[in-house]
C-alpha cells in the first residue's frame, strides 16, 4: 500500500466488497456524488484485474439503488479520468458516479462529451 495516497486509507466507507470500496467524493459535483475505488493502488481502469473491474460494476449498481433512495436523481454520469491528459489528479483509478438533477446545468445535451466543450459543435 502507498502511504501517502489518500485513496488507500479507505475512509468514510458506504460500500464495499474484497475488491472496491465507495465513498462521497470530497470534491462532490452534486448531491449524492460518489467515487468507486479498488482496494489494491493501482493507476488506471486498464491496469485492474479483471475481478477488481467486476466489483467496481457491481458496486456502481449497488450504489446507485442508494443514491436512488436518498437524493432520487433524475440521471447519472459515470466516469473515470486515466492520466494525467485526461485530468486524473490522484494516481489511484477510481469511477465517479454522479448523480444528475433536472436543471442543475442550462443545458446538459453532450453529457460526458461536454468535457471537451469546444469540440461539441
Amino acid at each position: 500500500m502507498v502511504t501517502e495516497c489518500e485513496l488507500c486509507l479507505q475512509a468514510d466507507v458506504l460500500l464495499e466488497d474484497g475488491h472496491a470500496y465507495v465513498r462521497y467524493d470530497n470534491n462532490s459535483l452534486s448531491r449524492g456524488h460518489v467515487i468507486v475505488v479498488t482496494k489494491r493502488h493501482v493507476a488506471s481502469y486498464f491496469e485492474m484485474t479483471d475481478a477488481e473491474k467486476f466489483s467496481v460494476v457491481a458496486l456502481l449498481d449497488r450504489t446507485k439503488e442508494m443514491i436512488d433512495r436518498q437524493f432520487a436523481p433524475d440521471g447519472y454520469n459515470i466516469g473515470a479520468n486515466i492520466g494525467k491528459a485526461a485530468g486524473q489528479n490522484r494516481m489511484h483509478v477510481h469511477v465517479h458516479l454522479i448523480p444528475r438533477y433536472s436543471g442543475d446545468v442550462a443545458d446538459p445535451s453532450g453529457g460526458i462529451r461536454s468535457v471537451l466543450a469546444e469540440k461539441k459543435k
